[in-house]
């Protein structure tokens, strides 16, 4: 029959198509609460021990650990303005709608929670006519900066007021945003302050903000069954999206979010206010959770998982009621709903 290791590994193997899907890395473990006693390391396809891969928008996660600890540290209250912390030259006319201006309404923890109503720059057709999104997936490399983002921007019609009730949109702008916040707070790059107060203290030596277009590290993400090299567009996500990692140094930073070491558990609850983004996935504060209605779920109950997922096919996920976290890739941008499609497979086993 094989033991459960065995059975994880056959998942993972089994996930390689060769189609979307050439390469996979997956970590697997249990916490200090849980009856298994799960380490998981395993690799397939043309991804090993040795290779690095974005994680995309798992980075917010990494945003959100760094927004908590500096609020420990009173150096913002999530609640507050964003006015308070950006120049009045960014917030100036960021959300105006029929002539009224929200801007200075807008709080950090609307833009954790993409409740702030501020357009999605990467995915506006803003760009000759179409999105970034649709310009990087047809091969195109292209970069972009923060002053751009925020001028281009302020061209779109905000989606709704800000914290508006049961309104949310997935806004990478969001979290540019944030990224700035942190720079002027810690009076520094987001580069050193990811370095100084994640990377280094959490022994990460192979995991890094993204910012060398030059660097040929990471490998590249698959759209189909072509690799996509965009490295000055993946230069320029920041903290939308620019971490460089792999599973196992995921795996660390994972349980150390959900483990007391930038912030206290307690502050936990206070993020996990749901709101739709897009089907089955929910947004509270800076976290992400999958949750398959119970029509659609194979198992008995609908398993929780909390944490953040990237387009780029990465995920850091815990689950709290078996106390299990799964970090990986499936290193593609053709089908969404692949990490999670394992995901299922693998919390089948438990």
């Amino acid at each position: 029959m094989g033991t459960i290791l065995d059975k994880i590994d056959s998942i993972l193997r089994k996930s390689i198509n060769n189609k979307y899907i050439f390469g996979a890395s997956l970590c697997v473990e249990s916490g200090v609460e849980s009856n298994n006693n799960i380490f998981y390391e395993g690799y397939a396809g043309n991804i090993d021990s040795n290779t690095s891969y974005f994680i995309a928008s798992t980075t917010k996660i990494y945003i959100t650990a760094l927004l908590l600890k500096a609020q420990t540290e009173n150096l913002i209250n999530i609640d507050d303005k964003i006015s308070e912390y950006l120049s009045k030259d960014i917030i100036e006319n960021i959300h105006i709608i029929h002539g009224h201006d929200y801007s200075n309404l807008i709080t950090v923890k609307h833009l954790m929670s993409h409740t702030s109503g501020i357009p999605d720059y990467f995915e506006e057709p803003i760009y000759d006519g179409i999105s970034l999104h649709k310009k990087l997936l047809s091969g195109s490399d292209v970069s972009w900066g923060f002053e751009q983002i925020v001028s281009d921007i302020k061209n779109v019609k905000p989606k709704f007021s800000p914290g508006q009730t049961k309104k949310a949109l997935y806004s990478d702008t969001n979290y540019q945003l944030l990224g700035k916040i942190l720079e002027n707070i810690y009076s520094d790059s987001l580069n050193n302050i990811m370095k100084n107060l994640i990377f280094k203290p959490l022994g990460l030596n192979n995991t890094y903000l993204y910012h060398d277009s030059s660097d040929k590290k990471p490998i590249d993400i698959y759209y189909k069954d072509k690799q996509l090299h965009i490295p000055m567009a993946m230069a320029s996500f920041q903290a939308d999206g620019g971490i460089v990692s792999n599973s196992k140094e995921m795996m660390v930073f994972l349980k150390a979010f959900f483990n007391d070491y930038f912030f206290s558990k307690k502050m936990l609850p206070k993020l996990q206010k749901w709101n739709a983004i897009f089907f089955p996935m929910q947004y509270g504060a800076g976290l992400m959770r999958f949750k398959l209605p119970r029509i659609f779920s194979p198992f008995q109950e609908t398993p929780e998982f909390i944490g953040h997922s990237g387009l780029s096919g990465a995920f850091a996920f815990y689950n709290t009621k078996k106390d299990l976290y799964f970090t990986g890739t499936v290193n593609q941008l053709t089908k969404p709903g692949a990490p999670f499609k394992l995901l299922m497979k693998l919390y089948s086993l438990f």
